[in-house]
């Protein structure tokens, strides 16, 4: 399956067909993991689950607390 590389805004991107998506079960806004293998790209989808959100919101958290009084010097 070819396609090309093309100009969308600023970047620059490749449109995937749709066939693809549906066969990868891909919609708009779905993540995907793009990694480089030697000279080939592979694209994998990314599934962030309920438990991943609740880890990431829990560093965040953390984060936040500890660095609270930089983040209310930085908003003024």
């Amino acid at each position: 399956m070819n396609t090309v590389v093309r100009k969308i805004g600023n970047s620059e991107g490749v449109i995937l067909p749709k066939e693809l998506l549906n066969a990868m079960n891909l919609k708009a806004g779905d993540s995907v993991l793009i990694v480089q293998d030697g000279d080939e790209l592979r694209l994998r989808r990314v599934e962030d689950t309920a438990d991943e959100f609740e880890r990431k919101m829990a560093v965040a958290r953390a984060r936040m607390k500890k660095y609270e009084k930089v983040y209310r010097a930085l908003a003024k």
